[in-house]
């Protein structure tokens, strides 16, 4: 049986807290960057909140997912747009010529891949000479970390790197989202999160979990079904060097490029 990802997947008319839209316009700026006049594949794109934002940039924008279910909510949102493709796609078996795609994002997902290499190799054979791969994963160093249901295996910042190297990327990674305790309430808050994480009290679906956030974190507003300009706070990232510290961060991002590098060149 196929694992049921939608209940792990943000998806229009979840509540959401005011980072949590911040954290989602964040990873779909920073693709933006590296979106213009390309050709754009978001592989994992569950409901498809970013790729309308993206398509106003690229030139083409194709998403793909596993979970059926995730799909049509995309298929619905955007059965008007001809210039988004969407498809089924398994992560680590790309059916698309080699060099099809400028620029390829994976969001929150590289935990799910019971093969995290044979995406990467994938991703390397379906993008163009300096294409560029953008992985968005929480930080499982973060004190507050919570493991999801389905996870397969999480990355910190040093394994994604070298993940990326061993396949011919030149790699940049940067943090975001430091757990900011800088009150009493914040600090309350963050001690009874830890102790819900040890005993397993926190709810596994992303419904389960609203009404924790609305105690917890206060007002929670309803997820759009695509990402805008300006929709939540924008986060400043800071690029963290390799060996650095970043249990501060929540979330990690890489910024990969593929050029004319042997494979195996950057491995430790």
């Amino acid at each position: 049986m196929t694992t049921d990802f939608s209940t792990v997947t943000e998806l229009p008319g979840i509540r959401a807290t005011s980072q949590q839209r911040s954290m989602l316009y964040t990873r779909y700026h920073l693709a933006k960057l590296h979106c213009v006049d390309k050709d754009v594949l978001e592989v994992a794109c569950g409901a498809g909140l970013g790729l309308g934002y993206l398509a106003r940039w690229a030139r083409s924008v194709t998403g793909g997912d596993i979970d059926e279910t995730n799909l049509n909510v995309a298929r619905r949102s955007y059965r008007n747009c001809p210039q988004i493709q969407l498809h089924w796609q398994d992560a680590e078996h790309l059916e698309v010529p080699d060099g099809s795609f400028d620029t390829l994002l994976l969001f929150e997902a590289i935990y799910y891949l019971p093969d995290a290499k044979q995406f990467v190799s994938e991703a390397r054979r379906v993008l163009r000479p300096d294409g560029k791969l953008i992985v968005c994963t929480v930080n499982h160093r973060w004190s507050g970390f919570n493991r999801s249901p389905h996870a397969v295996r999480y990355f910190d910042a040093d394994e994604l790197r070298s993940l990326l190297n061993q396949h011919g990327f030149a790699v940049q990674v940067f943090g975001g989202f430091p757990d900011r305790t800088d009150s009493a309430a914040k600090r309350l808050v963050s001690a009874i999160r830890s102790v819900a994480i040890r005993w397993r009290l926190i709810p596994q679906t992303m419904k389960g979990k609203q009404w924790l956030k609305r105690l917890f974190y206060g007002k929670l507003t309803a997820l759009e079904a695509k990402v805008h300009e300006q929709m939540a706070a924008l986060e400043p990232l800071v690029e963290v060097s390799p060996g650095s510290k970043t249990h501060p961060y929540k979330v990690l991002y890489a910024v990969a490029q593929r050029g004319n590098i042997a494979v195996g060149k950057f491995a430790a």
